[in-house]
């Protein structure tokens, strides 16, 4: 269980850079609010997994024919389909469900998404991700053409990566999540 934490992933875990030459990926695990036995899944709502698969089939680590499996409690399989007409073109459906009583192979038809929608990449999502930013740099120097940007959007808190303790989201070192007034995010002034 250790393996699945944030510590465990800088414990076992081996960093991988826009670089890695060869890497292949045998499997995704991607997570779920809800799924039905067709493949369509849906996510939590930010859209960090269709990111990391997008990254993933540029790098070529991954194809159609990686399995994308999620963990979900059985509550969370639902009874109907959800109709793929209903999916994004960015959703990744998902391939096997397991959960704590079952291991189903959904069989789906379903078509995965072939990279990163930058069209649908806002601003504001991309200025929050470096990978990211580096990528379409990358790219866009490569190919000589810009690419396009998706709408302006106001990130969900969960999604703004505000960490007041100076690790991942902030520069971090001295006086890292601090005020011009030196009080931490959501102190308040103590009246003189």
């Amino acid at each position: 269980m250790e393996a699945c934490t944030s510590a465990g992933v800088a414990k076992y875990g081996n960093p991988v850079s826009l670089n890695q030459e060869g890497l292949k990926v045998d499997m995704i695990v991607v997570g779920s609010s809800a799924v039905s036995m067709n493949g369509a899944r849906l996510g939590k709502g930010e859209g960090f997994a269709e990111l990391e698969y997008g990254i993933l089939r540029w790098m070529g680590a991954i194809d159609d024919n990686t399995p994308v499996v999620t963990s979900i409690h059985d509550c969370q399989l639902l009874d109907e389909d959800i109709d793929p007409a209903k999916m994004l073109e960015h959703d990744v459906p998902v391939d096997i469900i397991v959960t704590p009583t079952q291991v189903i192979r959904t069989n789906s038809r379903l078509l995965k998404p072939a990279g990163i929608l930058w069209h649908k990449l806002s601003p504001q999502k991309l200025a929050q991700i470096r990978v990211l930013r580096d990528l379409k740099d990358r790219i866009e120097e490569a190919t000589g053409e810009k690419l396009p940007t998706g709408l302006d959007e106001v990130l969900p808190p969960l999604a703004e990566r505000k960490n007041k303790r100076g690790g991942r989201g902030t520069r971090g070192g001295r006086g890292a999540g601090r005020s011009s007034a030196g009080r931490t995010e959501g102190q308040r002034a103590s009246p003189q």
